[in-house]
């Protein structure tokens, strides 16, 4: 019992600082609780100095991928905002509908949808948020709305990664695997009829919702339908698939005004004209298709790009002494092994990190295409890299904590809290097994990552108290989706691309109520899959 609550108070202490009246700005908070979990590995769990070090260095230097890919979705947010791409957008979505559901709709959930079923890593929030601010949203709510609506297609996000590579340490075979995905997907399926209505809580009004919900109904359902039939026999492509058809559908009906009602905001056919033209709209709109399609070809492994930007072949390596081995492979995967001595690994794909490729690489090709000035360049770069000093600090601090987090084996302070829980509940486990799953995802950032890390607990408590596999499994999948609401790094990157401060705490206590329902509809569907 002690052991587990020494295991929690690190948790308990984050949360407290972040959520109490005065909260505690992001990056003095999680170096903090760092340095909190360092002495509790230290002075009670007796875990070996030179593994700590070991995890710290690997710690800050993985910080490296999350800021990254922040900097490069500021750095194309700048570029499309500074040369006017961004407002020719927005003009051009007025025009679609000015009722302001349907822009939510569209933008929010179906073209974020897409996004994620494309590329994952934040992308959706990074690319899809600043274009409804650009639409008069405030920040702040946006970025609330953004971090719920894009729960739904995490679990096949980046082609399917969170279950496919998230699960690939369990021994699982080809048909598991694709049975998990289709109870993930009958899961998630029924949250979406909740979801979007409660994020879009945070943006309108319950007047709006209800006078727009078959508008709503519509479109969410036109992502869900296809996402759910596409994962009863594929488990890569629903989230790409589900996305695109959902946003062409959901342009549709706005267009049509199906499902929405007028008001002043909304206009009548023949006042929903713009006088943006089709070629300015298409230069507009030319860096996202480009984004999109260079992640879709990168992400595709059967189109053989992928398994380039991703070769581990050794190029060259050196030895850094005490502090490991270091080298380079073919594919530009920078990582340094055997840190301290130990067996921590840290490993950097800086070709595959949707970094360099595509941010920075679209960025380039549109500074000739938008015939930007030497001084607006400047200032695209300048304003990115006023953005992530404070971020840096932030992710630094949090996956230190992460790692120490899961520093020990058996006895690190993670599984000492995933295998109490299950003690705890015995055969009542899958009423709680998606709440794990989030958990990880809090700390990690990543769906992924939490089935890396909780898949094989959760495979484990299923075999010993006789539940099935494969359903404990789907709710680890959807518990690492939901899990996106209140992660960190998610909450850190979207508000620093939306220019938010000091906000964490803020957004944590009211993203975790929609992720607490969401978890309680993932238990009730458990008891029926």
């Amino acid at each position: 019992m002690t052991s587990l609550i020494l295991a929690m108070m690190p948790i308990i202490f984050l949360i407290w600082m972040m959520t109490k009246k005065n909260g505690v700005p992001s990056y003095i908070a999680l170096p903090l609780t760092a340095l909190f979990v360092a002495a509790l590995q230290i002075f009670y769990f007796q875990t070996d100095l030179t593994l700590i070090w070991a995890n710290v260095i690997a710690g800050s230097l993985s910080a490296i991928t999350p800021i990254s890919i922040i900097a490069g979705a500021i750095l194309m947010n700048r570029m499309m905002c500074l040369s006017g791409a961004e407002n020719t957008i927005s003009r051009w979505l007025e025009g679609i509908s000015r009722n302001k559901v349907a822009q939510l709709m569209i933008i929010g959930w179906a073209f974020a949808f897409m996004i994620e079923g494309a590329s994952g890593f934040g992308t959706p929030a990074a690319i899809a948020a600043p274009i409804l601010v650009g639409l008069g949203f405030p920040p702040l709510q946006v970025a609330m709305l953004a971090l719920v609506m894009n729960s739904v297609p995490v679990s096949f996000g980046a082609v399917g990664t969170p279950t496919w590579f998230g699960f690939s340490n369990l021994g699982l075979s080809d048909t598991a695997l694709l049975e998990i995905g289709q109870q993930t997907a009958m899961i998630h399926f029924v949250a979406a009829f909740v979801i979007p209505v409660l994020a879009l809580r945070f943006v309108a009004s319950s007047t709006d919702i209800r006078r727009n919900y078959i508008f709503i109904l519509l479109s969410t359902l036109s992502c869900t339908v296809p996402y759910f039939l596409f994962a009863q026999w594929n488990y890569e492509f629903p989230a790409l698939v589900g996305g695109a058809i959902g946003l062409t559908i959901s342009i549709g009906l706005a267009k049509l005004n199906i499902g929405l009602i007028k008001t002043a905001e909304t206009r009548d056919d023949n006042a929903t004209q713009t006088n943006v033209s089709r070629g300015e709209i298409f230069k507009a709109m030319t860096p996202t298709l480009l984004l999109i399609l260079i992640l879709i070809v990168t992400r595709i492994k059967q189109l053989g790009i992928k398994s380039m930007l991703t070769d581990a072949t050794e190029a060259m390596s050196a030895s850094l002494g005490i502090l490991g081995d270091f080298s380079i492979s073919q594919a530009l995967i920078f990582k340094l092994s055997n840190i301290l001595g130990t067996n921590v690994v840290w490993a950097y794909k800086a070709l595959y990190v949707p970094a360099l490729v595509p941010f920075l690489l679209v960025v380039l090709i549109s500074i000739p295409l938008f015939k930007l000035k030497g001084s607006m360049v400047k200032q695209v770069f300048t304003e990115t890299g006023s953005r992530i000093k404070m971020p840096f600090i932030t992710l630094i601090g949090a996956l230190i904590m992460v790692k120490l987090m899961m520093a020990g084996g058996e006895n690190s302070p993670i599984l000492i809290i995933g295998m109490a829980f299950s003690d705890l509940m015995g055969t009542n486990w899958q009423f709680a097994s998606a709440y794990l799953g989030a958990l990880g995802a809090f700390f990690s950032g990543s769906a992924t990552v939490s089935n890396l890390t909780f898949g094989g607990i959760q495979q484990t408590i299923a075999t010993t108290v006789g539940l099935p596999e494969t359903t404990i499994l789907a709710l680890q999948s959807v518990g690492g989706a939901m899990g996106n609401m209140v992660c960190i790094n998610n909450i850190i990157a979207v508000s620093t691309i939306l220019g938010i401060s000091n906000k964490e705490g803020y957004i944590i206590k009211r993203t975790v109520i929609p992720m607490i329902i969401y978890g309680l509809i993932a238990a009730v569907m458990s008891t029926f899959i």
